[in-house]
This record gives structure tokens, sequence and C-alpha cells, in this order.
């Protein structure tokens, strides 16, 4: 592990999506700025992905581009999650419909072994599991990690088809 200033650091996985104003682009620029997270390092990014809005969204979405992130942090999960909100925000993210279209997404899926039940942040995220835009990806960067709570990530892959989900083959 990296030494980091300040507390212990810990591993967490972000997953990134965006279907509205060049996709690409913002993942790469949120890749970027969580990198210059104070005490964060960006330790290892998955291929990008075009998946089909999820099913019950607000209809009529483009396809979004998703990737997983593996960040090295020393910012508590309450903070992290605080930083990739302000992400977020910077990248004109509004909250106006449920499981509409965004410019950006940044979700806290995992915080080392922690499990966390709070109004404001659960981690694992729910439905991490269902995914199969989170699942593939996380598992091109960490293939033997264990999800608290739900296992091992090869069996919750192993349960969720890969559906529509596409590997793109572009630069990160």
């Amino acid at each position: 592990m990296i030494a980091l200033a300040g507390s212990k650091p810990e591993e967490a996985f972000i997953g990134l999506g965006s279907n509205l104003q060049d996709p690409v682009q913002q993942l790469r620029r949120a890749l970027t700025e969580m990198d210059a997270l104070p005490d964060t390092r960006l330790l290892k990014v998955s291929s990008f992905y075009r998946s089909p809005p999820m099913e019950g969204s607000a209809p009529g979405q483009p396809d979004y581009i998703n990737a997983v992130a593996w960040l090295e942090t020393a910012l508590n999960p309450s903070k992290l999650l605080q930083a990739l909100l302000q992400i977020e925000q910077r990248h004109g993210r509004t909250r106006s419909q449920h499981w509409g279209a965004r410019t950006l997404d940044l979700d806290l899926l995992l915080y080392a072994q922690t499990r966390i039940n709070e109004p404001e942040l659960v981690v694992p995220h729910p439905g991490l599991h269902k995914r199969a835009f989170v699942l593939y990806p996380l598992y091109e960067i960490a293939p033997v990690i264990e999800i608290p709570g739900l296992g091992a990530l090869q069996d919750l892959l192993a349960g969720c088809g890969a559906g529509q989900l596409e590997k793109l083959t572009i630069e990160k």
C-alpha cells in the first residue's frame, strides 16, 4: 500500500457512470479528480463498458458508459462520499429524476471490508450484486475480492448474466 498522511489507508471501490455530455470524457475527468483527492490514490481502473439504462429507469435515455475504480484512501467513508458528491456537482449532476439520465454518477461500492447502513450511506452499495455494469468491471480489476455480507465476487458474477453489457476498447 502507498503511505498516505493521516489515518490508516483503506481500499475503496467506486462505480462510475455517465450517459450525458460526452460520457467517456466525464469518466476520464472524474478519475483524474478522484486521484487528486486528499490522501487518496487511484490504484486501478477497469475498462469502460457500455450498458443500457437499468430496467425501471426514466424512458428515452441514451446508453451509459460505466467503469469501476480502485482507490486507496485515508478519507473515512463519509468524507469520501462527500468528496464524490462534490465531483458529481462539478460535472453538473442534478438529482431531479430518480434513475434519470446523468452527467456523472459516482457510487461508493465498497470500503475495506466495512458494512455501513446509515441513511446517507449504505456499503456495500445496494444492488451491487445484481448489476452487471458493476460486477464485470469490478471482477476485471479485483477478481478474488469478497463482498461483505454477500460472499465471493466470483460467485456473485456467476449468478449475474452480462445481458447487453459491452466492453469498450477505448483509452481511459
